[in-house]
């Protein structure tokens, strides 16, 4: 057996914009590994409008703080600490951004074998409110691995 494991990713993400709320879910096969109080969460996201791209995705989690990291066609960086303000870097098709964070809410039970993970957050934009987020990256054992 290896360090990494196959995993059920599952992630359900809701954005709202101006009293409009968007969901979006996605179940994928990961990895997730927990080295010391340190747990990595990495998985590749496909684009429905170019389905040959792809990102990868590595979700970092450690005390009360999550880093999610994406590499692909366009970057971005986010840091989620509860109760702080973070600026992030988000790359879109127009360019670069700088945008705020807040991360209001956090609950964190991932263990070795998986668990789950629930981030509010806002975003904002020169301190002007884009949108309120959320999201909840529950982690499973794959029943059959091979699968």
């Amino acid at each position: 057996m290896t360090d990494k494991e196959k995993y059920m990713i599952s992630i359900v993400g809701e954005q709202k914009l101006d009293n409009e709320t968007d969901k979006i879910e996605v179940l994928t096969a990961g990895n997730y590994i927990m080295k010391k109080d340190h747990c990595y969460i990495g998985y590749k996201e496909y684009d429905e409008n170019s389905p040959g791209d792809y990102y990868d995705n590595l979700v970092k989690v450690e005390d009360n703080i999550v880093t999610i990291t994406r590499k692909g066609p366009m970057k971005s960086q986010l840091m989620l600490e509860k109760g702080r303000r973070h600026q992030c870097l988000y790359q879109t098709p127009a360019g670069d951004l700088m945008i705020g964070v807040f991360t209001k809410t956090m609950k964190n039970t991932l263990d070795k074998k998986g668990g789950t993970l629930e981030v509010s957050y806002t975003l904002d934009f020169n301190t002007d409110l884009v949108s309120e987020n959320r999201f909840k990256i529950t982690v499973e054992e794959k029943t059959n691995p091979d699968a």
